[in-house]
């Protein structure tokens, strides 16, 4: 049952309140330390609950966070699974 269940990770945001960290970075991809970033708790919970499948939605400054994930956790054929970092293209002024 879990198999057919897609899990949404909004990775989102300008990172304000994190400003000298999140300068050049969103604020899923800052480095709180060591060499984990934010968007990997989320990513790990999902992961360690039987998600395999996962979309990580990202909206400022995406690339260092995109290459952050494609990078960290790779899937193959002998591990199922599916981790997408997508742009969603909304402009960061957008709010809902």
């Amino acid at each position: 049952a879990m198999a057919s269940v897609l899990a949404i990770i909004m990775g989102g945001g300008r990172g304000e309140r994190l400003y000298p960290l999140a300068k050049v970075r969103s604020k899923p991809a800052v480095p709180p330390g060591g060499k984990y970033r934010l968007i990997d708790v989320p990513l790990g919970n999902c992961l360690n609950s039987g998600f395999p499948k996962v979309f990580v939605l990202t909206q400022v400054q995406s690339a260092s966070l995109n290459s952050h994930v494609a990078r960290t956790y790779p899937f193959d054929a002998f591990t199922p699974g599916i981790v997408v970092p997508k742009s969603c293209g909304i402009p960061s002024e957008t709010r809902i």
